[in-house]
């Protein structure tokens, strides 16, 4: 080897120790959630997106995870909503949520509202926009956490313990199953000024059933409707 071969080795070498490193970009921030399923028993606990948008391996164990549990199907959920809750969950400081309602499919949706009060007919749960959740404690003011950022819907249900979000329109609302059986004097009041019509079959003062309270409701809807035309 010569000695111009050695020189220009040798220079190489010098470069390469004094050249500064590549720098690697770091990776973009990761935002993270932590779920328990409650009717499947299963948890997610990971990143879901970063600064870029959803990761797809993520949304897609999201997807099996959110799904319907009566049947089994799934569908691709919305970022957004786990957003939404996320944002929530940091806001009150919770670590975990309980998933009590996530994908429901048609089928799924029209047998609940059949059997469950409250139970909205176009339900955004039917198209991977919502999740109805649990906290460990706080959940009253997680409820009004989610109502100041105005991201979506929020659905209050003190009784049964839980919260509505969803990320379509802005909306609040409130449903207590108690509040609806004190609304029978104002419902009397309604129908006495506008059609005349009776309550509901078989009440006789207590608890209403499941099927009493939705026929409360839609009384309560037409009688205000007749109301407001008086």
């Amino acid at each position: 080897m010569n000695r111009r071969h050695l020189l220009a080795l040798g220079s190489a070498s010098v470069f390469s120790v004094l050249r500064p490193a590549l720098a690697v970009p770091p990776a973009p921030p990761t935002h993270r959630i932590a779920l328990y399923n409650a009717h499947t028993g299963e948890s997610f606990d990971g990143p879901y997106r970063d600064d870029k948008g959803p990761l797809a391996g993520a949304m897609d164990e999201l997807s099996h995870f959110l799904r319907d549990h009566h049947s089994g199907a799934r569908i691709p959920y919305d970022v957004a909503v786990l957003d939404f809750l996320a944002a929530t969950m940091d806001a009150v400081g919770a670590t975990r949520a309980t998933i009590l309602s996530a994908y429901r499919t048609p089928e799924t949706n029209a047998m609940l509202a059949r059997t469950t009060f409250g139970v909205a007919d176009n339900s955004q749960h039917m198209y991977g926009r919502a999740l109805d959740v649990r906290l460990d404690g706080r959940l009253e003011e997680a409820m009004q956490a989610a109502r100041a950022m105005h991201r979506g819907g929020v659905g209050w249900y003190p009784t049964s313990h839980f919260m509505h979000i969803d990320s379509g329109p802005v909306r609040n609302w409130n449903l207590d199953g108690g509040g609806f059986d004190s609304l029978l004097f104002r419902l009397r009041m309604l129908i006495a000024r506008s059609s005349g019509g009776t309550l509901p079959a078989g009440h006789t003062g207590g608890p209403l059933n499941v099927r009493q309270r939705l026929a409360l409701h839609r009384m309560i809807a037409k009688a205000e409707f007749v109301a407001r035309r008086h």
